[in-house]
C-alpha cells in the first residue's frame, strides 16, 4: 500500500498524520490509538536511529511537517533525506494497516517492555503483560525478606523467557532455570536470553533454557527438592471465557492462554503439583491466575502441602496471584 492511500503524504504536519491514523484505528475499536499511532510513527521514521515518541509529540506540539522533523532527526540536509522520508511514511502506511487488523501493536514493532527489560517478541510467543510484573516483584521481595544470598530459582512456562530474564538480570549469584515446552515459543525465549547475556554474567547469576513440559516430573528432576522459587504465569484462561479482544484472542498463542479445563484450573494445578517436588521445604510458589481462581487455587495448594497459602492482587484490586510456601512433601498426583 502507497502512503497516498491513507492520506499520509509528506506535505502534511507529523500532527495531521497522527491525527488521520488516529481516526482510523480509533474506527476499527483499538483503545489506545493515538499511543498507537505515535508507536509506529515513531517505529517507521527510526531508520536505524531511535525516533521516540517523545520525539513525535514534540514535532506535533511544533507544528513540523514530516519532512523537516526526519530531517531534524537525522541531523542533516542531504539530499537523499526527502526519498527516505517517504519511505518511512510508506512503511508507516503498512504497519497501520497490520494495526488495523488488529495485529499486537507489540508484535508489529517487535518488543515490549517488562520491567527493565526489552523483551523480543512476535508471532508465536505471548506479550509479557504489566501485572506479571508484580508476581516477579513479590517473589523477589520473598527472598530479600529471607536473606537468600544464591537462591535457585525456576520459571515454568517461560514464553518469552521475560520473568526468567528478569530475575537473573536483578538478582546477583542466582541460578535461575527457564522451561518452555513450545518449539516455537522456545526461540524467542533463546533470543531474550542471548540478548542479556552479558548483564547476566556481569552480576554472577546463570540462566539455563530447558525445552520440555513444565508439569512432568520428568522435567528438571534433578532439581527436586533443591529449589527456594518457582514463578510461573501459566496458561490459566477458562475455556468457558474467550477473550474479546481481537489481539489476544486471534493472535496470541492459543497454548499460552487456556487453562485445559472449562473453569481453566487444570493447568496451573498441575503447575502446583510439580512446584510442591521442585521446592524445598519452606521454598515459595508465585503463581499468576485469572480472577475467578483465587479461592479455588488457594484451597487446592493448601491440600496438597503447602501453608501460608495466600491470594494477592494486581493494581486494579483484582484477585491476580497465589503466593504459597511449601511445608512438607506434598501429594504431587497429577490431576
Amino acid at each position: 500500500m502507497h502512503q497516498a492511500e491513507h492520506g499520509l503524504g509528506l506535505g502534511k504536519s507529523v500532527e495531521d498524520i497522527v491525527r488521520d491514523a488516529t481516526e482510523a484505528l480509533k474506527s476499527c475499536g483499538i483503545d489506545s490509538p493515538q499511543h498507537d499511532s505515535m508507536v509506529l510513527l515513531a517505529f517507521a521514521a527510526s531508520f536505524g536511529l531511535s525516533v521516540s515518541v517523545n520525539d513525535i509529540r514534540t514535532a506535533m506540539i511544533l507544528g513540523s511537517s514530516f519532512e523537516s522533523a526526519f530531517t531534524r532527526w537525522n541531523g542533516s540536509d542531504e539530499l537523499s533525506l526527502p526519498q527516505q522520508a517517504g519511505d518511512a511514511l510508506d512503511l508507516f502506511a503498512k504497519l497501520l494497516q497490520r494495526r488495523i487488523r488488529r495485529e499486537p501493536l507489540q508484535y508489529i514493532v517487535g518488543h515490549a517492555r517488562f520491567r527493565f527489560l526489552d523483551v523480543l517478541v512476535g508471532t508465536g510467543v505471548f506479550i509479557p503483560r504489566q501485572e506479571t510484573e508484580l508476581v516477579v516483584q513479590a517473589a523477589l521481595d520473598w527472598l530479600q525478606r529471607q536473606k537468600i544470598g544464591r537462591p535457585v530459582m525456576v520459571d515454568l512456562c517461560s514464553g518469552s523467557g521475560a520473568i526468567a530474564v528478569s530475575v537473573a538480570t536483578e538478582v546477583p549469584h542466582a541460578r535461575v532455570y527457564a522451561v518452555e515446552q513450545s518449539e516455537r515459543t522456545i526461540e524467542w525465549t533463546r533470543k531474550n536470553i542471548q540478548k542479556n547475556q552479558a548483564r547476566i554474567d556481569e552480576i554472577g547469576s546463570s540462566l539455563e533454557l530447558i525445552e520440555g513440559d513444565a508439569t512432568s516430573v520428568q522435567t528438571l528432576q534433578s532439581l527436586d527438592g533443591y529449589c527456594d522459587v518457582i514463578i510461573c504465569n501459566p496458561p490459566y484462561i477458562p475455556e468457558r471465557e474467550i477473550p474479546a479482544q481481537p489481539e489476544v484472542r486471534d493472535w496470541e498463542p492459543q497454548q499460552a492462554l487456556y487453562g485445559g479445563s472449562p473453569d481453566g484450573l487444570r493447568f496451573p494445578k498441575r503447575i502446583i503439583d510439580r512446584a510442591a517436588t521442585l521446592l524445598k521445604v519452606g521454598g515459595v510458589l508465585v503463581m499468576e491466575h485469572d480472577i475467578s481462581q483465587g479461592a479455588a487455587l488457594r484451597n487446592y495448594a493448601l491440600a496438597q502441602g503447602y501453608r501460608n497459602a495466600q491470594t494477592e492482587q494486581d493494581l486494579t484490586h483484582r484477585d491476580r496471584f497465589l503466593i504459597a510456601s511449601r511445608q512438607s512433601q506434598a501429594n504431587t498426583s497429577q490431576k
